[in-house]
């Protein structure tokens, strides 16, 4: 994939120019200009002429326009499918979705939502609109500066390194890059103005050096995620970005905007007008959206886990202060499980594409596992999963390859046309693959019509009843068919071979992470997870020792 991307640097006042890589990743991602959308194509094999037998009468607009007008989404905010239109007046569809928190490698869970959002942006594109995405990179956060506390190192280190890694995973998985990839460091004028705005409207006051949003004042709270505040809050659970003065809030639903600085923060601080400190996670995400595709986006996407309080806390800042709706349509994908348990690293069990992938054709097998699978469910990961999905590809690429070699074959037999059958199999399968797709994203069974059509031209080929002109319309639908599940590429994995930058002390960070979890488990007496910590480290060659010091990290001879 090439990307057209013009980087503003957040530690380095310059622009940079050619991002062709993730090793350039310096911080603030601007803009992509260009875009290959819609381009008319008659789904006509690469190299042939114009003559009828290379194509399908199908051509891609017109696909584009059938697929358009039957696409639906369940939308989270009604609890329904709801047919999809952009509402602006320019055809372009504003897309947002939550990036990752760049303080460590994203796991498999974290992949599921991304490839979830590759998904939607490529059915758009499918269906002839122009997207314009936008994924934020959260790149200050309490447990960014916690690491760069624990580790000795700069925070910025810290979340250049992990997000140069996200963009090569990204790359490794197919993802077509966003049009913009804000940086929270660089739009601290942004959210500080964001909150102002709020003050002196009446919908945040200050606590202290902090600022904090009063839900009260806001209606509308609690319309997306729908939740009874009485019992969430009877039950006392820990507030995910808790500010400093959490426990003199005026109602304890109240979230914090931006969070005074404190010692424990070190150096991670800003000076604006509101005071000094640095900005909550509610508050980046609505600060950044707003900035990039306006008062209002068609589809706003993120993971299950964010609908509360996250996403709720979105709209209540956005609407107070546009009085429009911040986003039409709500999409949430599934956690991902691993052999039936929630997949977490505060439990120890998750996965980085690092641990799973071992060649390309893992990359792709993990690729085609999940977004084969419904979005919105849970989905179960285990040990033959991605076996599973690599033998499926690979009955593809056969079939795939059989056609190619098929329809190189043309030389010996010129000035053949292809079977009007065959065309409208070809036609008919697409048509049923788009009607799946545009059921909000049904990819189970848009692969079953895949394989059903390979099943069928399979039995053609082994009859001897496929000729080289035929090859090319098998092809083009399959073509057609890729360009929203993207499978069929050859993936870069270099970076997943190398060896992690280790910590100051020589070992790797991963291993301190899996070290501190044990430590905080055997401290809340959970020795059964401390004891399967101890099994992972032993899988990294090193062993844990508790001494009165504390626990001390050796590598296995």
């Amino acid at each position: 994939m090439h990307t057209n991307l013009v980087l503003w640097s957040v530690w380095q006042d310059r622009p940079r120019f050619g991002f062709r890589s993730a090793a350039n990743f310096t911080g603030k991602v601007e803009f992509v200009p260009k875009r290959r959308v819609c381009k008319q194509v008659t789904m006509q094999r690469r190299g042939s002429s114009s003559r009828s037998h290379g194509r399908l009468r199908c051509a891609e607009n017109d696909l584009a326009w059938y697929a358009r007008a039957r696409t639906v989404f369940y939308n989270t905010l009604s609890r329904r499918k709801e047919p999809f239109e952009t509402s602006s007046a320019d055809g372009v569809v504003r897309f947002y979705s939550c990036g990752p928190t760049v303080y460590d490698y994203a796991h498999i869970g974290n992949f599921r939502a991304f490839l979830t959002y590759d998904l939607v942006k490529r059915w758009l594109m499918f269906c002839g609109y122009k997207v314009r995405h936008v994924m934020n990179i959260t790149d200050v956060d309490d447990k960014i500066i916690q690491r760069s506390q624990r580790e000795q190192r700069r925070a910025e280190d810290i979340t250049r390194q992990f997000a140069a890694e996200f963009f090569q995973d990204l790359k490794a998985l197919n993802i077509i890059p966003a049009d913009a990839y804000p940086c929270a460091t660089a739009h601290i004028d942004d959210m500080a103005d964001l909150v102002r705005e709020l003050l002196s409207r009446g919908f945040a006051y200050k606590l202290g050096d902090s600022v904090y949003y009063s839900v009260e004042r806001f209606a509308r709270y609690g319309t997306l995620a729908r939740i009874n505040f009485e019992s969430l809050l009877s039950s006392n659970g820990e507030e995910e970005d808790a500010g400093p003065h959490t426990a003199l809030k005026r109602d304890p639903r109240d979230f914090v905007l931006w969070k005074g600085h404190k010692p424990d923060d070190g150096d991670v601080k800003w000076d604006t007008p509101i005071g000094c400190g640095r900005p909550g996670w509610h508050t980046e995400c609505a600060a950044m959206a707003m900035k990039y595709l306006g008062s209002s986006v068609d589809i706003h996407a993120g993971g299950s886990d964010l609908v509360f309080p996250h996403h709720e806390n979105e709209i209540a800042q956005c609407e107070a202060v546009t009085g429009t709706m911040f986003a039409r349509f709500w999409i949430h994908n599934g956690f991902v499980n691993i052999n039936g348990e929630k997949m977490s690293k505060s439990l120890g069990n998750y996965i980085t594409l690092r641990d799973l992938v071992r060649d390309p054709l893992d990359a792709r097998a993990f690729r085609y596992a999940v977004i084969t699978s419904l979005y919105r469910m849970p989905l179960n990961f285990t040990d033959d999963t991605l076996g599973a999905a690599a033998t499926t590809l690979r009955r593809l690429d056969l079939f795939r390859k059989s056609i190619i070699d098929l329809e190189r074959s043309e030389a010996s037999t010129p000035g053949q046309k292809a079977d009007q059958g065959l065309r409208a199999s070809c036609e008919a399968y697409l048509r049923d693959f788009c009607d799946h797709m545009a059921d909000d994203l049904n990819t189970a069974r848009a692969a079953a019509v895949i394989f059903e059509a390979l099943r069928h031209f399979e039995a053609l080929r082994r009859d001897a009843r496929l000729r080289p002109a035929d090859a090319s319309l098998i092809l083009g639908m399959l073509r057609e068919m890729d360009r929203v599940f993207g499978v069929f590429y050859e993936p870069e994995l270099a970076h997943l071979s190398e060896t992690s930058e280790p910590s100051s002390t020589g070992i790797p960070p991963e291993v301190l992470e899996l070290a501190r979890l044990r430590a905080d488990a055997r401290a809340r007496r959970d020795f059964a997870m401390a004891d399967k910590l101890r099994e992972q480290l032993r899988l990294y060659g090193f062993a844990v020792r508790d001494t009165a010091q504390g626990p001390e990290i050796t590598r296995l001879s």
